[in-house]
């Protein structure tokens, strides 16, 4: 019987612990041996980095780190917007940790942008999200990132002196505003495309010499999901307000590091040297945009007017908080709240419900056992 008991047990530990368990932690080995070269790599640029920390000006430092992290609240606030116009309620702190992992995910290992994405894609799905209004949240606040850094580009331009053809600027922003009206126009009335995506699948239907319906409920079907997005213009606002809010935070992480390297730049060169170091940076070259950031932001800030010594600390500054100190409390939080979270599969089971998130509650004692009433017992 013991024999028998424990190779139930060792039969029920591996059944519990998947054919795959490895995986997981190979997935880690790798992250951390990518994590080392990577610190090694730049370890010069750290050690410049730390010298011109201890130069530099310690108030401005912090508010340095206090802007990177208001930054990172920004995108926790368009993701609960627009998840909330769906129906999906999310707790501050779970949106916050997620976007703190999927930072450090995204800016430090190879492949992170999209593994980024997966890794939100699967958290959204874990706190009831369907898998439509995952995958259009992720690309709506992919869109609002893009118009909000298009916007302050603009708005840096616009103070360098390009008021001079102000109707370029003019109907850039009503492309814009456009462009959004569109998508909540699309989103709150989905109807108005159901001709148009009837159309286009009877001509692709024609092509592929199939009936002209072929497809056409699942179309509709996608438009029935679609209806449960209830994204009025004042959430649409609320969205495009935090992803403006986030570009104008980092730009402040910058130009506060640039104060705490002892320059004194325009705002108008810092905002126009930032979004073409983070226009560029964007591109997949290098994880964070390593060596392409450093490349275009020292330039740039050069140009704003300060002594290129001061530049290329202010950029080490910036870097070191925005990227290299974000990312590190993302891996913080990505091994102490994400990484026990394979076992969970929302699209084999299902929507998971928030309880499913939450530590299992134990009584403390088994309630006691109450026989069924007999009803011939004489004594009722």
């Amino acid at each position: 019987m013991p024999a028998r008991d424990t190779q139930a047990a060792t039969a029920g530990a591996q059944r519990t612990r998947g054919k795959y368990w490895w995986v997981r932690w190979v997935i880690i080995a790798v992250a951390v041996i990518v994590l080392a070269v990577e610190i090694a790599l730049v370890r010069d640029q750290l050690a410049q980095a730390w010298k011109s920390l201890l130069t530099a000006n310690w108030l401005w430092l912090v508010a340095a780190a206090v802007a990177a992290m208001a930054s990172m609240h920004s995108f926790a606030q368009i993701q609960r917007t627009l998840l909330r116009s769906a129906g999906v309620r999310v707790h501050q702190w779970r949106s916050e940790a997620a976007f703190y992992a999927g930072n450090a995910v995204s800016t430090t290992l190879p492949g992170g942008p999209v593994l980024s994405a997966t890794f939100l894609y699967r958290q959204q799905r874990l706190w009831g999200a369907t898998p439509l209004v995952a995958s259009w949240q992720l690309v709506m606040s992919g869109v609002l990132q893009v118009l909000g850094l298009a916007l302050l580009g603009l708005g840096g331009a616009f103070l360098l002196g390009a008021s001079k053809n102000p109707m370029s600027l003019i109907f850039s922003l009503g492309g814009f505003l456009a462009l959004l009206l569109l998508a909540q126009a699309v989103i709150s009335r989905p109807e108005l495309i159901d001709g148009i995506g009837a159309r286009v699948l009877g001509w692709f239907n024609a092509v592929r010499g199939k009936p002209a319906g072929t497809g056409l409920s699942k179309w509709r079907e996608i438009l029935a999901q679609l209806e449960s997005v209830q994204l009025g213009r004042r959430d649409l606002g609320e969205a495009f307000g935090w992803s403006v809010f986030n570009w104008v935070a980092d730009v402040a992480c910058l130009l506060f590091a640039c104060y705490a390297s002892g320059g004194h730049p325009s705002l108008a060169g810092v905002t126009v040297a930032y979004a073409a170091a983070r226009a560029v940076g964007s591109i997949p070259l290098m994880p964070g945009g390593l060596l392409v950031v450093e490349a275009v932001l020292v330039p740039g800030l050069v140009s704003s007017g300060m002594p290129l010594a001061a530049a290329i600390s202010a950029m080490l500054i910036y870097r070191l908080i925005s990227w290299i100190f974000i990312s590190a409390i993302g891996w913080v939080v990505f091994f102490f709240m994400f990484r026990t979270e394979g076992r969970l599969d929302p699209d084999s089971t299902g929507d998971v419900p928030e309880e499913a998130l939450q530590p299992p509650q134990f009584s403390p004692e088994p309630e006691a056992f109450h026989p069924p009433d007999d009803p011939d017992d004489p004594r009722k």
